[in-house]
């Protein structure tokens, strides 16, 4: 039997932690050490904008001490990332740099919907439970330092995922100034995050009824289970949830030490956080809450077991990364029949063309999302919906996406009705890669020449084959009407086409009886 021993590094906003995982077939994930060092690198980021010389020395240490505990387990890999105290530092580079000359570590920044998905990959490691509760509809609150993620879900699918700038280090610095001057911390805390939180509902929660909510975070002690079938299932009723709050409301930090045994760094954070999720809880009115304990690490060892094939995915993550974007294009009212007819052409296309483009499974989703997202400027404006495109595409997360891979679908969009420069000028305005500039360029030939075939918005396409020889592409294409329109307008689209490939498409046009 195949095992894998990999480590997971997390560099958060208040600690640095690192698990060990045994993986194989029989026996999935397993857990088998956890080292946590306290750390509030996140204290320096929100309140300074940078880290200190200081923190960056421990932090250094720190990891270290993480290598060789890693040799000593001699892993097979390992992934080491960073979320928000790192990606928001001015000088996060630096300490990339410093941390892989004293360390020899890789370290990644993660974009915030890179790090939300690998805790909702977490999740989805207890798959029975995790199945089982979205059925229904269910939101995932994911509370750390320096931001709170809300995720919402609808009969097992992904309908939005939202970022609100209030995670428990960042509130606690904002208001350390006048902490000490009220009795009423809990209340100031709440007024300060009250305006957030009712436009999040205004937009998203208004005729959506909520029965589940899971509670991700460091936050929640054990104190938080008032019984063994509780602590067991990991669920609690609204009643209970509301017992522990009430437990912490109007203590000190260090009186929330000794209470509930913890250290006094993370007392420290309880009471913003117990704010934030009490909140939401009472927005969303919900009865059921699941508090499963599960770590960012989890998911990374997730990736990895899923990269090596060492476990079978019953759930679709690509599913839920595209249910995303669609709720995108329904916020931005794109003529849903069009976008279909289209997505259709172009992953025929794309598929046809993949001995020469040479690209893969990770571009036809980035492909399909652009098709699904092109026409959302057209919301804003109709004169530039190319500019306006990539402004909301920029502006909207789509989870599971990278920041670079987002950019690359705004950029397609952007140029599927816009000019696209050559590289020198193109780089000026974005900072991408040769590489990247011949795959975005690749996939606005492709995006242009299906957009066109649908160029009336009356999905006059049936059916589309594409077959690739020698340098034609020929197009067989099944159509219910008049193709006269589409017909006469798409010659420079297939221009284009030929000059980013050096493939001329040919149109085979066949009326359907």
């Amino acid at each position: 039997m195949q095992i894998a021993t990999f480590a997971a590094i997390d560099i958060g906003t208040y600690d640095v932690f690192l698990e060990i995982f045994e993986i194989s077939r029989k026996q999935r994930i397993k857990s088998i050490d956890k080292i946590r060092h306290r750390i509030e690198l996140g204290k320096d980021t929100y309140s300074d904008g940078k880290i200190s010389p200081e923190l960056e020395e421990e932090l250094c240490a720190v990891l270290e001490d993480f290598v060789r505990i890693m040799d000593g387990y001699k892993v097979d890999a390992y992934r080491a990332v960073a979320s928000s105290a790192l990606r928001e530092a001015q000088n996060s580079l630096f300490i990339i740099g410093k941390i892989r000359q004293l360390t020899g570590l890789e370290v990644t920044i993660l974009s915030n919907s890179e790090q939300r998905f690998l805790s909702y990959k977490a999740l989805a490691t207890m798959e029975t439970d995790f199945n089982k509760i979205i059925e229904k509809g269910t939101a995932i609150i994911d509370l750390d330092g320096g931001s709170t993620q809300v995720s919402l879900f609808d009969k097992d699918a992904l309908v939005t995922t939202q970022n609100l700038r209030m995670g428990s280090v960042r509130i606690r610095e904002r208001l350390s100034g006048i902490a000490s001057e009220t009795s009423h911390y809990e209340t100031l805390v709440k007024e300060f995050i009250w305006n957030e939180m009712l436009s999040f509902k205004k937009m998203y929660l208004k005729d959506r009824k909520i029965e589940n909510v899971m509670l991700l975070g460091d936050f929640f002690t054990n104190a938080i289970f008032q019984n063994e079938e509780e602590r067991s299932s990991r669920i609690i009723s609204r009643k209970t949830f509301r017992n522990w709050v009430q437990q912490i409301s109007g203590h000190s930090p260090m009186e929330l030490a000794v209470k509930f045994g913890v250290p006094l760094e993370n007392a420290l954070l309880m009471s913003p956080a117990a704010v934030i999720c009490d909140t939401l809880v009472d927005m969303m009115d919900v009865q059921q809450i699941w508090i499963p304990g599960t770590h960012l690490a989890r998911g990374l060892a997730y990736e990895y077991a899923e990269e090596k094939k060492l476990i079978k995915v019953k759930h679709s993550f690509e599913n839920d990364i595209l249910m995303a974007a669609k709720n995108i294009g329904k916020r931005y009212a794109v003529n849903r029949p069009h976008i279909q007819n289209i997505q259709m052409i172009a992953m025929e296309i794309f598929d046809a063309m993949k001995k020469i483009h040479g690209m893969g499974a990770r571009e036809r989703l980035l492909l399909q999302i652009a098709a699904m997202l092109h026409d959302v400027g057209k919301y804003i404006s109709l004169n530039s919906p190319g500019q306006c495109t990539y402004h909301i595409i920029m502006s909207n997360e789509i989870i599971g996406l990278s920041h670079a891979e987002r950019e690359m679908i705004a950029l397609i969009g952007r140029y599927n009705t816009e000019y696209l420069p050559q590289y020198d000028q193109f780089a000026q305005a974005a900072a991408v890669s040769e590489e990247k500039y011949l795959k975005i360029a690749e996939m606005t030939a492709i995006l242009r020449l299906a957009n066109t075939l649908d160029r009336s918005h009356q999905q006059k396409v049936q059916q589309a084959r594409a077959v690739l020889k020698e340098r034609e592409l020929t197009l067989y294409l099944t159509v219910n009407g008049d193709f006269t329109l589409e017909q006469g307008l798409c010659k420079d689209k297939m221009d284009f086409f030929y000059e980013v490939f050096s493939v001329r498409p040919i149109l085979k046009v066949k009326r359907q009886l």
